[in-house]
């Protein structure tokens, strides 16, 4: 039977949650209104605001009406997950969307762009509201290795939509930078889902030492890809003189050289944080 939980609503999470779906909800609305654009940048800020307001909503749904609890899933470590992604991916949105889209005389896409700073702020409390503390029994993706996961796979999605397909199937150096991007990304992707899903236990080996291993690998790979990725998309390829600001695929090359040394970072620390639980810290 379905029962009405009305604390969920009045706690400081569920105040936070109500307000991400009311500034999502006008972001998104205030950008659509404000018209299309045909560039990736556009869709990704659309479908950040669209997301996020449905996934809480739903959130907010199922606690009510507490079917939370019949769903099969590690709820704590699903809505934590995604508060942190949200978090990020309102970020972005927030930084991206004005930087393409708003002008000095564009109300709309300014509006916008604060009711996504707002947004930004609502989820940010909620990460802060919900992170596991130290002492605290709580899932993987509530600790710091965990939002780092989330991180990891953020980072390599806008890796992604900052890409130019006309360019990385040129040289076969940048193809493998475009291989490991995909594969930490689906790896990273995949102990998130086997989290949130409790599939765990089927790891036949220690998960600990399986995501150390994978970690340095990840910093391996990302290390080769800091180095070949500019070294091949800027040899002899000085930026355009008629380079539209808002639209250049140049800019695009920036971003993802950027944005791959960002996420070797996060490996490094990732990878810093795993070997001292494995190999340094004593179990209890």
């Amino acid at each position: 039977m379905v029962s009405l939980d009305v604390r969920s609503l009045t706690v400081p999470v569920g105040i936070v949650r109500i307000l991400e779906v009311v500034l999502s909800c006008i972001a998104f609305s205030l950008a659509a209104s404000a018209g299309s654009q045909n560039l990736s940048y556009w869709a990704w800020s659309m479908f950040t605001w669209c997301f996020c307001f449905i996934i809480t909503l739903l959130i907010l749904i199922l606690e009510f009406t507490t079917l939370h609890t019949k769903v099969p899933i590690s709820w704590d470590d699903f809505t934590t997950a995604f508060a942190m992604l949200a978090t990020l991916m309102v970020l972005a949105a927030s930084i991206i969307y004005p930087n393409f889209f708003a002008c000095s005389g564009c109300s709309k896409q300014i509006a916008a762009t604060a009711m996504s700073c707002l947004c930004f702020i609502a989820y940010a409390v909620e990460v802060g509201l919900t992170r596991a503390r130290p002492g605290e029994i709580s899932g993987f993706l509530s600790t710091v290795p965990g939002l780092l996961k989330v991180l990891e796979a953020f980072v390599a999605c806008i890796i992604f939509i900052s890409m130019d397909p006309n360019i990385y199937p040129i040289y076969p150096g940048l193809q493998w930078c475009v291989a490991v991007y995909c594969l930490c990304f689906i790896f990273a992707l995949i102990i998130i889902i086997f989290t949130i899903c409790r599939l765990l236990a089927l790891f036949p080996f220690s998960f600990d030492k399986v995501l150390t291993g994978y970690n340095i690998l990840a910093v391996l790979m990302y290390t080769t890809a800091v180095v070949i990725w500019p070294l091949y998309s800027f040899k002899n390829n000085p930026r355009p003189n008629n380079c539209n600001p808002r639209n250049c695929y140049w800019d695009g090359l920036v971003v993802v050289s950027f944005m791959t040394c960002v996420n070797l970072i996060v490996y490094i620390v990732d990878t810093v944080y795993s070997v001292r639980l494995v190999f340094f810290v004593t179990p209890a």
